[in-house]
């Protein structure tokens, strides 16, 4: 492994500061171990940190910096992006807080994109507070997609349990107008490669749910499964992707069907992240799949309710370190796996 990958620099944008981020965040890298994966970047500013840190136990010291040069290796760093004081209310939904929310993901964002930092990690937002002139993305995945390059999916991940989505913030009642053969090989195909490159597995197994109870019941409960779905993953399959549906979706994960593949794509929302979160154990991982740079972060939301009670669970925030610094390790050793039969067969001329 090289160099870089041994001491990966872990941004992580500190999400709503009313909200239970920055107490994951923190609990997250109370464990002195964490510093001996990766090497964490909060874009905030030290002094708000250090006044939410009073409302929760926490023994963490930063390091504050004004430049991403000056971040140094087991340390918790933050990089103040502003140096004025900050109204902090926590559990309640505040636009002055979305604004910061969106400051500091800009600003990661644009550290990754540039390789200041090696990997994102998003702590949660408010969908309703950031919205602005400025940023009129419905939430961070879109934003993402924008900014990087490739064609961003969201998955859920949970050790080897794996959800993808063909639509994901669509409303039910638009969904069905969405599947379109197009649209369905384009996912299913980002869901193939993230699942060889940044999971190594070799030949991945992927299972599609209906859109229909009993996934259509042959055209009696719908017709999307025989006229879109169907014929759709018959020639997807024809062209040597491993891929298996649609499947009806009450029963596949309470039957244990899901064990047998490497991913599971639903047709909606709620269709894949309810069974998901029932299974995950509040240990998920919202993965964006299909982007050249990786971004993860936990499975929950601001949870205004419990902020700054000392309540939060950290473990999906600290789920979704772990699983950014796997995945760009498993990236890594997938580059270096392609290039070498490059470099043998140029040895050979």
């Amino acid at each position: 492994m090289n160099k870089k990958a041994e001491n990966i620099i872990v941004g992580i944008s500190v999400g709503d500061l009313n909200g239970i981020g920055s107490e994951v965040i923190l609990k997250t890298f109370e464990d002195s171990r964490m510093l001996e994966l990766c090497t964490p970047v909060i874009f905030a500013n030290a002094k708000i940190l250090s006044f939410i840190k009073k409302s929760f136990t926490s023994s963490v010291q930063f390091h504050g910096v004004d430049k991403l040069e000056q971040v140094l290796p087991g340390k918790v760093n933050v990089l103040n992006l502003w140096k004025e004081g900050v109204d902090i209310t926590l559990g309640k939904n505040d636009e002055k807080i979305g604004e910061y929310a969106i400051k500091s993901f800009v600003a990661a964002t644009k550290a990754l994109k540039e390789g200041s930092i090696d990997v994102l990690v998003t702590a949660p937002i408010n969908k309703y507070n950031i919205q602005s002139e400025e940023f009129k993305f419905p939430g961070h995945t879109d934003y993402l997609d924008k900014e990087l390059e490739g064609d961003a999916l969201m998955m859920m991940v949970q050790d080897n349990l794996r959800v993808g989505l063909l639509t994901d913030h669509v409303p039910l009642n638009e969904v069905s107008s969405h599947l379109t053969e197009e649209l369905i090989t384009r996912k299913i195909e980002t869901i193939r490669k993230s699942l060889i490159q940044d999971f190594s597995i070799v030949k991945p197994k992927i299972a599609v749910l209906g859109l229909n109870p009993h996934s259509g019941d042959g055209g009696v409960i719908g017709k999307e499964e025989d006229l879109i779905l169907k014929p759709t993953l018959k020639k997807i399959f024809e062209s040597g992707t491993m891929v298996f549906g649609p499947f009806s979706a009450d029963g596949f994960f309470g039957s244990g069907q899901y064990e047998k593949y490497d991913a599971i794509i639903a047709t909606y929302h709620d269709q894949g992240l309810i069974p998901f979160k029932t299974l995950s154990f509040g240990k998920g991982v919202n993965y964006t799949a299909g982007l050249n740079k990786v971004r993860t972060s936990p499975d929950h939301g601001t949870a205004y309710d419990i902020a700054g009670k000392d309540m939060a669970d950290f473990n999906s925030f600290k789920e979704a370190v772990y699983l950014a610094i796997d995945i760009f390790r498993s990236r890594n050793q997938y580059e270096e796996i392609s290039q070498k039969p490059l470099k043998i067969k140029e040895k050979q001329l």
